[in-house]
């Protein structure tokens, strides 16, 4: 007996953070808008009700676009990329601040909408982050009668009601091609592919769309001659086994072929939660402490508020450090007992700091709770506190 086809949905929130923006600033739809400003470029309310934007042209600074609306990317504007060259391509593009809280909200609110349209229990949706999901479809009414075409529409359409923002979804066998899928109709789009597809539709694609070929691994393939999955898929696998080792050259030939067996995991615990920010210009331990000290007390806050949030405690503290000259150094210690409190967070994180040389400007600082467990489970036996080794040049 053949084996039932499977059918695994990838959802993709459209431009998730500029989307989100647009519904608080609706006079900005149709224009370029990026995403990776710090407070300072907060819009200005104006006394007839309408804003003041900060543009791109009037940025100066060292930032990144965390994300860019589809009338920025047409001027060649992506995430990660520095905010002074996006100044570049697109000066008269509205630069907004990041308000990661806000971006949570709507994160909750399109993960409770498709959970109304597919059910939650037991739970079908493998969570990948704020503004993607994997739903596994198998088995839902009406799905093996056309591969899941129409509880995907329903799935758009309920999370366009509850959120006023749009998504694109693929439905596919399984992960990796649906991961593909959800983003050659981008946006907006709804993309059905079975296995006959994967010739037409799949590989055209450059090779570095596959999930899991990366920069380095694209430009070794593109060096090989390999620029598409097409001209993956139809390397000898003994010659890729060759090129890339026993491990990375069978799994690029079952990629390029749309071979996936990974399940949709509907549960994981998470190993740790991290927050951290880049400055617009470096700090000095000394010269900035305030601003550093004032920084400082909210990444710790915030890292507890997302451990209460989401049901942990954790027993590891760590602090994350970028300089001037772009070295990263980082250090942590262990608590006795598990904690979501952020004045604990504070003051283990402190000690964390007495231990890093703090002699030259930052560019970056973070802090992070390892160690977790649900908040309702025993606590484990106690374990030694890591005591600060050396006094710090400044207290945080």
């Amino acid at each position: 007996m053949a084996e039932a086809e499977r059918h695994i949905a990838h959802l993709d929130m459209d431009a998730f953070y500029a989307s989100v923006e647009l519904l608080r600033y609706p006079e900005l739809k149709d224009r370029p808008v990026v995403i990776g400003g710090g407070r300072r470029h907060q819009p200005e309310r104006l006394a007839d009700g309408t804003h003041r934007f900060a543009t791109l042209r009037q940025y100066a600074g060292r930032g990144v676009v965390t994300t860019a609306s589809y009338a920025a990317r047409v001027f060649g504007v992506n995430s990660a990329m520095g905010l002074m060259k996006a100044a570049a391509l697109a000066p008269d593009a509205i630069l907004l601040p990041t308000d990661f809280d806000r971006y949570r909200l709507y994160s909750h609110r399109f993960k409770d909408a498709v959970a109304e349209v597919v059910g939650s229990d037991p739970p079908r949706v493998e969570d990948r982050g704020i503004d993607e999901i994997y739903i596994d479809l198998d088995g839902l009414p009406g799905v093996a009668a056309d591969h899941g075409a129409a509880l995907a529409r329903a799935i758009k359409a309920r999370v366009l009601e509850r959120t006023g923002l749009t998504c694109s979804i693929g439905v596919t066998p399984n992960k990796l091609l649906s991961k593909l899928a959800s983003e050659l109709d981008k946006p907006d789009g709804l993309t059905v592919l079975r296995e006959a597809d994967i010739a037409g539709r799949i590989w055209p694609l450059p090779a570095r769309r596959v999930n899991g070929i990366g920069p380095k691994s694209a430009a070794r393939l593109e060096g090989l001659g390999i620029r598409t999955i097409g001209e993956l898929a139809a390397a000898d696998p003994e010659w890729l086994v060759a090129q890339f080792g026993r491990s990375q050259g069978a799994w690029l030939h079952a990629a390029s072929h749309g071979r996936d067996e990974r399940p949709v995991v509907t549960h994981s615990e998470p190993k740790s939660l991290s927050r951290e920010t880049t400055f617009d210009r470096d700090l000095h331990p000394r010269a900035d402490r305030d601003a550093l000290s004032a920084i400082f007390t909210q990444l710790c806050e915030q890292v507890a508020a997302d451990l209460r949030r989401k049901g942990y405690v954790g027993r590891t503290v760590g602090v994350k450090l970028r300089y001037d000259d772009f070295r990263t150094v980082t250090r942590d210690l262990t608590l006795p007992r598990g904690t979501d409190d952020a004045q604990a967070i504070r003051r283990a994180a402190g000690q964390c700091l007495k231990r890093v040389p703090l002699e030259r400007r930052l560019r970056l600082l973070g802090v992070r709770m390892g160690t977790l467990r649900p908040a309702g489970e025993p606590e484990p036996p106690p374990v030694t506190v890591l005591q600060a080794r050396e006094p710090g040049l400044f207290d945080l």
